[in-house]
């Protein structure tokens, strides 16, 4: 598989998969579930900020330019922006649910 270029691209990716989970449950899917798909995203976000650390402290050592370490920290960046957005989707919508009457 060939990876996505850009930092977008992996929000993209999440998006789609998101997209073609259907309304059956994780049988018609082949067995993925929301939190099976929070869960990649969510360490996909991880390695972005593992990638910059490494970057930062390849570039300390001489061993790399800066412009390696300004994509891996801005990919890392953008990563945890998604993850606090999501999370604060979420968090609304349990509240949301939350304030219906019975």
């Amino acid at each position: 598989m060939v990876a996505p270029i850009g930092p977008g691209a992996a929000a993209a990716a999440a998006y789609r998969a998101a997209q073609s989970i259907g309304t059956d449950g994780p049988a018609a899917t082949g067995g993925t579930s929301f939190g099976a798909l929070l869960q990649q995203v969510t360490q996909g976000a991880l390695d972005a900020g593992h990638v910059a650390d490494t970057t930062s402290a390849a570039a300390l050592g001489g061993q790399g330019g800066v412009t390696e370490v300004v994509v891996a920290v801005s990919k890392a960046e953008l990563a945890l922006q998604t993850a606090v957005a999501v999370r604060d989707r979420v968090v609304a919508a349990y509240q949301d649910v939350m304030r219906m009457p019975i």
